[in-house]
């Protein structure tokens, strides 16, 4: 089997991606808000629209898009350091 060596910057990438990143500072709380937000839009496409494939689509689609919120949070944001 052929083996790709693996370059510095996706390295870095795929380092980045599967870390665990602990929230801080006003992040819970944005997550918080970003669910609660999804949640009510589910609700309400689930109220206007019949249950079909395009309603089941829309429902992952808005879970794609929750989960690509909270990771730009997660992902791209570091913790201030505090300056005495």
């Amino acid at each position: 089997m052929s083996n790709y060596a693996i370059e510095g910057r996706t390295d870095d990438q795929i380092e980045k991606t599967y870390a665990f990143h602990p929230p801080f500072g006003d992040q819970r709380l944005r997550y918080d808000v970003l669910r609660d937000r999804f949640k009510a839009l589910a609700f309400l496409v689930a109220a206007l629209t019949p249950p079909s494939r395009e309603q089941s689509l829309a429902f992952t689609h808005l879970e794609e898009a929750s989960f690509f919120a909270n990771a730009a949070i997660s992902r791209h944001e570091k913790e201030q350091t505090k300056k005495e």
